[in-house]
């Protein structure tokens, strides 16, 4: 049976526009891309493996990943953390060198103005 409709996540939709107006309120473009890129299609959200986000960061980084992050490779430092999903593999991997994971949500609210903040994928 071919597939009509998409899922839409209804908590997805609000948090973008939650993004949306944080950005206008803070003058700050990085949560607005991040509205953007979780705007798009299923298929279409980031994927980011453990292997590129230590390639991509530095010791001490705060990063954001506008979708999921996937536990393939290892990390060789304590980064940071914020996405919209995380796998378990993942998490425990950052965890376990004494790194932060937590959601887009507790990172905006910890930091609207977004500054500091990497974003990854």
């Amino acid at each position: 049976m071919p597939r009509t409709h998409e899922f839409e996540d209804p908590g997805r939709l609000e948090f973008v526009d939650e993004l949306k107006a944080i950005a206008r309120k803070n003058d700050a473009k990085i949560w607005k891309v991040m509205a953007r890129e979780l705007s798009r299609s299923r298929k279409n959200r980031r994927e980011v493996n453990l292997w590129g986000i230590n390639r991509c960061a530095k010791k001490g980084d705060t990063l954001v990943v506008p979708g999921k992050v996937l536990s393939e490779g290892t990390l060789d430092h304590k980064v940071d953390i914020a996405a919209f999903k995380f796998t378990s593999d993942a998490k425990k991997k950052i965890e376990k060198l004494g790194g932060k994971t937590m959601s887009i949500s507790e990172l905006v609210r910890k930091n609207p103005k977004g500054s500091n903040v990497k974003l990854i994928g």
